[in-house]
């Protein structure tokens, strides 16, 4: 922690207490305000949302084909079934989910929309958060006895973009998917697509229909595993059985897959390897292209590995709506792209899919006592918490399944956590590490992991401060772990005298 001044408070008449807040309105945010309200009911809380309307990521990604790269059957939420046919549900599909799961709970009435959060900062003394944030109207402070980071890790106001010689002499447009204009016209027209990754992979089908040609153009391949967009097993169960009987098999069923498939490919590589070429073979029907453009330098899992449902990737490139080229770019020029190999892509319409820009708590900037945290400096308790930050948590999803997998047992912990405070009467709780940090937060080789690493928490050697990518292993350890475990809480009765009449009052309340 490095010392600085936080930024001025607003007078005490404009200050809302919660004794939860919960920042984002995405997938998260809903789950955790649901899990909140199931099991301590008699708590306060808010939600505070930057944007306009729920959804989170699944509200501000808007391309074409934009979707899920994890089945709904463990990326919806296991208290709501997914009602849907298609497991490989589209943005739209997913957003209105979440925003039905919101509205059938009354979660809406407790959202604030529009507000942005910039500054938090600890008081001991009177053990609450001071939340500073933005909106239209102008700042606005909220305290809380227990802050819930529900942001992700997306930066939302940029996306990667690296700098290409010659980019402003293009002629034609250049987007960025992140941005997606909607009023894009790109029908009949010549697109490339720069990068390899889910989002580009997504597009690239999507794009495909309308426009004259894509090409997809890679400095690498990634590697691209083919699944069904529907579920055959899914149709007879709910046909047979309750709802929500029928959602908690299929999710037992996905998760023991996806898990079994992530274990198999850290421990036999070159056997995942052949698998996932054979699919690219069967589908592309090209063995010379495959081994070419579909043939990564790193193993299995190293990345997160691209969903290409049916195989629409793959059709799209085998029947010549796309094309995939594999080079390093030289230069933008007025008409296209010149490659490192003197070739020159034609373009009406440049993509750049080149990744995402991370950062953790939304940009939000900690302070603790006075002292501002250097988030890169701490070490995530069972990822979830951070050491020597009092009454805060922070959901963080898995990398190699989905989502809502991980964010679940985060949204459980929380209440499971507050209620054990209550009993005890404790009003602090500060995870304490007995251990160094030896990795990163987010253990991928990706780019766009690699590019923040730094600004992330660590992990420690062993738990409860290691990130375990295994939610079978994290079902047990977060729902029946220890919560005393390097855990140091304080009561009401031993926090120091307040230094003024008004935190004086706060301390009797």
């Amino acid at each position: 922690m490095t010392a600085t001044q936080p930024l001025a408070h607003e007078p005490a008449q404009d200050v809302e207490h919660l004794d939860v807040l919960i920042v984002g309105a995405g997938l998260s945010g809903i789950g955790a305000a649901w899990r909140l309200q199931d099991e301590l009911p008699g708590k306060s809380y808010a939600v505070l949302e930057r944007r306009d309307d729920i959804g989170g990521t699944w509200d501000l990604f808007r391309y074409p084909g934009v979707r899920s790269d994890s089945d709904m059957f463990t990326l919806a939420y296991p208290f709501r079934p997914w009602r849907e046919r298609k497991s490989m549900a589209s943005g739209e599909s997913i957003r209105h989910y979440i925003s039905d799961t919101a509205d059938e709970r009354g979660i809406r009435n407790h959202i604030r929309f529009g507000i942005q959060v910039v500054r938090s900062s600890w008081d001991t003394a009177t053990a609450r958060w001071t939340v500073e944030t933005r909106t239209d109207a102008g700042p606005k402070t909220y305290t809380c006895s227990f802050l819930y980071m529900c942001s992700g890790y997306y930066n939302y106001d940029e996306g990667h973009q690296p700098e290409f010689d010659g980019r402003e002499d293009f002629t034609g447009q250049w987007v960025h998917p992140q941005f997606w204009p909607q009023d894009l016209d790109y029908a009949g027209k010549n697109v490339v697509v720069i990068g390899s990754g889910a989002t580009a992979v997504t597009l690239i089908p999507a794009m495909a229909e309308k426009a004259g040609h894509v090409t997809m153009l890679q400095r690498s391949p990634s590697y691209l595993t083919v699944l069904p967009s529907t579920d055959p097993t899914a149709d007879t169960l709910r046909k047979y059985l309750p709802a929500k009987v029928a959602h908690h098999l299929l999710r037992a069923q996905y998760v023991t897959l996806t898990q079994a498939f992530y274990q198999l490919a850290r421990r036999r590589p070159e056997q995942v390897k052949k698998v996932l070429r054979g699919l690219a073979v069967k589908f592309l029907k090209d063995e010379k292209a495959v081994d070419e453009h579909f043939t990564p330098s790193y193993e299995p899992w190293d990345q997160r590995l691209c969903v290409v449902p049916e195989g629409d990737f793959f059709t799209s490139i085998r029947n010549g709506t796309a094309s995939v080229v594999t080079d390093h770019i030289d230069r933008i020029t007025p008409t296209g792209i010149r490659l490192r190999s003197g070739e020159e892509i034609s373009a009406d319409v440049i993509v750049s899919a080149t990744g995402l820009t991370l950062q953790p708590l939304g940009g939000m900037e900690v302070f603790v006592d006075g002292a501002q945290v250097d988030l890169g400096d701490t070490v995530a308790y069972r990822g979830l918490m951070l050491s020597g930050v009092p009454n805060l948590a922070l959901c963080i999803g898995y990398v190699n399944a989905s989502w809502t997998l991980r964010a679940d047992l985060v949204s459980r912990y929380v209440p499971r956590l507050l209620a054990h405070m209550d009993r005890k009467g404790y009003a602090i709780a500060t995870p304490q590490p007995d251990q160094k940090p030896d990795r990163p937060l987010l253990d991928l080789k990706s780019g766009y992991v690699q590019r923040s690493v730094s600004k992330f928490p660590k992990q420690g050697e062993k738990d409860p401060w290691r990130l375990r990518q295994n939610f079978f292993l994290d079902a047990v350890g977060m729902n029946r772990g220890d919560l005393t475990r390097d855990m140091s809480f304080t009561r009401l009765v031993d926090l120091p005298t307040a230094s003024t009449e008004h935190g004086a009052k706060e301390l009797a309340s």
